[in-house]
């Protein structure tokens, strides 16, 4: 504007001026309402993931602390007070400054349901700080009772403890990993084309306790999380230090013995840096006839560096060895003509051993309060080997049919997160852009027939190469009542297969696009309300997919949910989701007789229900129903029944936690009968079980009894419809085969605090 227009419009150059900086006040004013931080626990000193902050008075202005503690949150005047609440901390009131960069610690408290607070922020989050909740008040003591954390998932061991658990999510039975994606610390716990299995995800090399939260997810939204994501997620953090050293003893019935020790190595200026080491030995005979001899060693270790004030390095190490027997699994008709007890073998030479070996390196910068970056390289060394007999003599009469599936196989990846924050005029955005890559290798993958673990021919035998590059961009938007979180996620696979035993097929690649939406709306204070679409996909195996000549590689899955999270009390926290799921896929590689055999679509509708409730200071409960309809597509009515898919499945229990003093709990789960074959006419049979513990803690020492299956019910851990002969048999039969679940059981437990 000229200055002979403004004397024209009847204003002097002075007025000008004044218009102009008070134009840039304002502005430089609302920029500058923006107030950063970071939230510790005062203790630990470790970050608080997921924490609440909001404006006292001001709903609209909220936020939560990330990964690394840090926050970022639009305030509505140049100083305000903050409200930072996060469960099991005593909540905060800070004076602050626009423009500050705040530093909150928070004081470790009992436990309050009320402290989990319903506002716009990530539904998603809220249900990583249940699960925290969830591991504060039942420590766990080996990797089953960890994952049966995760509201809706169920687990079954059928090899003594020795593989990797059968894992039942949403309607499915995952196998031990097909459906299902699992990590530690962002390194991946799941092996595609695996010489048992697809996706096969043993964590046995987790020590439970070094893990301090769990964050999971049910259906393929999250666009972070690609390959096996389809009924869900469970990725595991470790604490990047520890409050304490200590010694543990336990002892139980079977010959059952655990000795654990973790080690604060560095116990000053942890915030500068940390490092422990943790170490535990398990044996058990088993309850079983023919003894387990069922020994792991496991070995882990963490150190963490502050190189700047915005710059960290976390390298972490693990390794596990275990070596086992195991009884198999028994049919019926056996057991009810008493040729075979409950708890007998038809084939004793079963068992197996397995290794694996993790070095895990995260780098992260913040290039301020807004930008950070998080590099992560990793590898993996796995050993496996396994001995099963499932039919017995039905192929084979006079050695039977044991066969041996082992593999070695070294894995490799990295990947890149870049995490920008903007907070505009009424709308905040958080923007995740990341690559990754990581690539299989496995050394002699192959299936062969044996008898009492001696080799007599392969069946399969070669060299798996499978790659999978990726890249992904999320943005979260939170305005007003709203959420809308969108993602898209690229993914390359590369797949190659040396057969050592016939001429090799050419090696096979294909891309798949998955969009991934959800939209949370906050109806009321104390509730939430939200939809997620999204496509995820599970690989298939790589000898199927040269096999195939590359014909249905990546079956995908679309899924729906619908879901609401309320608080009709204080102290009780409620979620409803309802779901449809349809899978292109449902099964990959039969790897225990080496046929391909890839079904036909699927589709799973059903209801999840999670409660909460704190009943007094001390005393919680929780539930978890699952109800689902797992039917396959194209099939006639009456033949369209998913084998082993899980109808309904329930957990949950009644806690009571002090701090100092007696602390105990009871703990059920149920799942109900199902289809075991596709037209129903066998039936795995459903059980209920209820758990038992009770500890007395002080600050030096613990001491405790835990008790599985209190009321010695008999019931089936791992059952299959299965084709079987045994060696007087003139004929095969179908009918259930299992392996028996354990009796009541007792162990103590002695721990030193240090």
């Amino acid at each position: 504007m000229s200055i002979s227009l403004l004397k024209r419009c009847g204003l002097s150059r002075g007025l000008f001026l004044i218009f102009i900086n008070l134009v840039f006040a304002i502005t430089v004013s609302n920029a500058q309402r923006i107030v950063s931080g970071k939230i510790i626990d005062a203790t630990s000193r470790q970050p608080l993931v997921a924490a609440s902050i909001a404006e006292e008075g001001n709903q609209k202005h909220t936020a939560l602390s990330d990964q690394d503690g840090n926050f970022l949150i639009r305030v509505s005047s140049v100083t305000t007070k903050l409200i930072v609440s996060f469960i099991g901390f005593q909540s905060a009131s800070i004076t602050v400054t626009a423009q500050q960069n705040a530093r909150i610690e928070l004081q470790p408290a009992s436990v309050n349901l009320k402290d989990v607070v319903l506002d716009n922020k990530n539904v998603q989050q809220k249900f990583a700080t249940l699960a925290k909740v969830d591991l504060d008040l039942h420590p766990v003591r080996n990797t089953q009772e960890l994952l049966r954390v995760v509201p809706g998932l169920f687990v079954a061991q059928h090899a003594g403890g020795g593989k990797a658990e059968q894992i039942f999510l949403r309607g499915f039975d995952c196998d031990h990993g097909t459906d299902i994606q699992v990590s530690v610390d962002g390194l991946p716990v799941n092996m595609v084309s695996h010489a048992h299995g697809q996706g096969y995800a043993d964590a046995h090399f987790i020590i439970p306790e070094t893990i301090n939260n769990i964050d999971y997810g049910t259906g393929p939204y999250y666009t972070p999380h690609g390959n096996l994501n389809t009924a869900g997620y469970v990725a595991f953090s470790t604490y990047n230090n520890i409050q304490k050293s200590q010694v543990q003893v336990e002892a139980g019935r079977y010959n059952t013995f655990r000795t654990l020790a973790v080690i604060d190595l560095l116990k000053k200026n942890k915030e500068k840096q940390s490092a422990y080491v943790a170490g535990e030995f398990n044996y058990t005979n088993g309850a079983t006839i023919n003894k387990q001899n069922f020994n792991r060693f496991n070995l882990f270790g963490k150190y963490n560096l502050a190189i700047t004030p915005a710059t960290q390095l976390t390298i972490s190490g693990s390794g596990f060895k275990s070596k086992w027997d195991a009884s198999g699994q028994i049919p019926v008709r056996a057991v009810i003509d008493g040729s075979v007890d409950r708890f007998g073998s038809i084939d004793p030479s079963e068992g197996g051993h397995t290794e694996r070996y993790n070095a895990n390196v995260i780098h992260t910068h913040a290039f301020s309060e807004s930008l950070s970056l998080i590099n992560q390289g990793f590898y993996t060394r796995n050993i496996f080997s396994l001995f099963s007999n499932f039919t017995f003599y039905l192929n084979d009469p006079v050695n039977g049919d044991e066969i041996n599936q082992a593999e070695k196989r070294d894995i490799f990846g990295y990947s890149s997160k870049l995490i920008k924050k903007s907070i505009y005029d009424s709308w905040t955005v958080n923007s995740t852009y990341g690559i990754g890559v990581r690539y299989d290798a496995t050394k002699n993958s192959y299936l062969a027939h044996s008898v009492k673990r001696v080799f007599l021919d392969y069946v399969k035998l070669g060299n798996i190469r499978e790659a999978n590059a990726y890249s992904f961009i999320q943005k979260q938007a939170t305005f007003s009542k709203w959420v809308i979180d969108a993602g898209l996620r690229f993914d390359y696979l590369h797949f190659n297969y040396l057969d050592k035993l016939q001429p090799s097929e050419p090696a096979r690649s294909k891309t798949i696009l998955s969009p991934k939406i959800s939209v949370q709306y906050a109806l009321a204070p104390a509730m939430e309300v939200y939809v997620k679409a999204g496509k995820g996909f599970h690989s298939n195996d790589t000898r199927v997919v040269v096999a195939n000549k590359g014909e249905e590689i990546l079956p995908a899955a679309y899924g729906v949910d619908l879901g609401v999270i309320f608080k009709p009390i204080n102290n009780l926290v409620v979620n409803i989701a309802a779901y449809y799921l349809h899978l292109n896929q449902e099964f990959v590689y039969v790897g225990d007789d080496g046929n391909i055999e890839p079904s036909g679509r699927t589709k799973r509708t059903g209801i999840d229900i999670i409660a909460r409730y704190q009943l007094t200071k001390y005393l919680f409960a929780n539930t978890n129903i699952n109800f689902t309809k797992p039917r396959s597509l194209g099939e006639p009515k009456g033949a369209d029944y998913i084998p082993l898919a899980p109808r309904v499945t329930s957990t949950g229990g009644l806690f009571y936690k002090k701090k100092e003093g007696f602390n105990g709990g009871v703990t059920y789960r149920y799942i109900k009968n199902r289809p075991a074959n596709e037209d129903n006419s066998i039936v795995a049979k459903g059980y209920f079980l209820l758990d038992a513990s009770v500890n007395y803690s002080k600050p030096k020492y613990e001491v405790g009894l835990a008790m599985e299956n209190i009321l010695n019910n008999e019931w089936n851990e791992a059952q299959f419809a299965t084709e079987s002969r045994l060696q007087n048999e003139p004929s095969p039969i179908s009918e259930l085969n299992f392996t028996p679940g354990t009796p009541f059981f007792i162990r103590a437990k002695f721990t030193v605090f240090f």
